[in-house]
């Protein structure tokens, strides 16, 4: 079952995962909220629209724009409307 860890804490965990672009799109409901902080950065991908991130905080230490999503891709993305995505140092095997 894919799992997105980062400092030693299980950040998402699901076996409903879709991959995209070799990232995997976590549903909203496998991933620990609590453990993520709302961030004002975004960024424009031409065919899924605009993202929109979040930072992680855990075992003391934050990880800013470490999560992705798209609130309202486009329609060739709308399979991953309310999942999120993972990277910089976020582990996901």
């Amino acid at each position: 079952m894919p799992t997105a860890t980062w400092n030693d804490t299980v950040i998402a965990q699901s076996d409903a995962t879709i991959v995209i672009e070799g990232n995997h799109y976590f549903p909203a409901d496998s991933v620990k909220m609590e453990l993520l902080e709302d961030s004002s950065t975004h960024s424009h991908c031409p065919w899924k629209g605009e993202a929109s991130y979040k930072t992680i905080v855990a075992g003391g230490q934050r990880n800013a724009d470490a999560v992705w999503y798209y609130p309202d891709p486009k329609e060739k993305a709308a399979q991953i409307k309310g999942y999120f995505a993972f990277w910089k140092g976020v582990k996901v095997a």
